[in-house]
């Protein structure tokens, strides 16, 4: 399955600069400009001109003739493009050699047993392990029950972009697509030559025209926590608190936990969606399965 440069999960330094530029407008960055512009975003000459740069230097980046720029540079780059942390990491990680960072990354199919069975412990909490590619390696029994509305629970970019259910499970759907995407771009810097996220992704951009231009922008964020506003078939409208936790000893992977406020009625919600898969044995894999003891 073949992949145009943007939907790459490495696209380049080149083409990262592009699209970020094209999403920022002059008044962003506190130009003044006067007509219609023929394209969106900044033209190669601001951006130059914000990071103190000559304008030929600058499309040398962006045209793949100049791909190693000093932390200097990268930093006046982050911030003429105003970056948040993750994303300027991004770009640092992109300006680096390919010699200074492995290019495949180690998988293995299989979660410790341990965190899995820790995860069921918080009962009142939806918990499960995710990798860089956003493959669901366990969940425990809430999260199972949590996504039991979904047809595909392998993967959570796919479940979100791929399962016609995921705009109902989701009530902003949009800012759940954006955070995932931006999600795969992270780890794309991070492990760019993932074979799994390399699928995922091609996947992705031949089956979804949503998530080809989420894709496009280049956004770069990490999990960190926030609130979500949900929607299950069983116990309708849930208002949940997510936090993410990397995981010590397995590079790239994280746990997320969905948890609603004590005594809310999400929390009842919470609690009656446990009672009624009660019936369900053991520590679910992705497919939902039970793990060994």
């Amino acid at each position: 399955m073949g992949t145009d440069e943007n939907s790459a999960p490495q696209a380049g330094l080149g083409t990262f600069l592009s699209a970020r530029r094209s999403v920022l407008l002059p008044e962003d960055v506190g130009l003044l400009t006067s007509g219609r512009r023929r394209v969106p975003g900044l033209r190669r000459e601001e951006v130059a001109l914000l990071a103190g740069v000559s304008t030929d230097y600058y499309m040398r980046l962006e045209q793949g003739r100049e791909r190693h720029p000093s932390p200097q540079v990268v930093d006046a780059l982050a911030h003429a493009l105003r970056l948040d942390e993750d994303a300027t990491d991004h770009l640092r990680r992109l300006a680096n050699t390919d010699a200074s960072r492995p290019r495949r990354a180690r998988r293995s199919p299989r979660v410790d047993p341990e965190l899995c069975r820790l995860l069921e412990r918080w009962s009142g909490a939806a918990a499960f392990v995710l990798d860089g590619a956003l493959d669901v390696l366990c969940r425990n029994r809430l999260a199972t029950a949590l996504h039991s509305d979904f047809s595909f629970e392998d993967n959570l970019a796919r479940m979100t972009f791929l399962d016609p259910v995921a705009h109902r499970f989701y009530r902003n759907w949009d800012g759940t697509a954006s955070a995932v995407v931006a999600e795969l771009h992270r780890a794309a810097g991070i492990t760019p030559d993932d074979p799994r996220l390399n699928e995922v992704v091609g996947e992705l951009s031949v089956k979804s025209t949503g998530f080809r231009a989420l894709w496009a922008r280049h956004d770069v964020r990490g999990k960190t926590g926030a609130a979500k506003p949900l929607h299950h078939s069983e116990v309708g409208d849930l208002d949940v608190q997510y936090h993410s936790f990397t995981v010590n000893g397995a590079p790239g992977r994280q746990v997320v936990v969905y948890h609603a406020e004590p005594e809310s009625p999400s929390e009842e919600s919470l609690a009656l969606l446990a009672s009624l898969h009660a019936d369900w044995d053991g520590i679910g894999d992705a497919s939902g399965r039970g793990l060994p003891a």
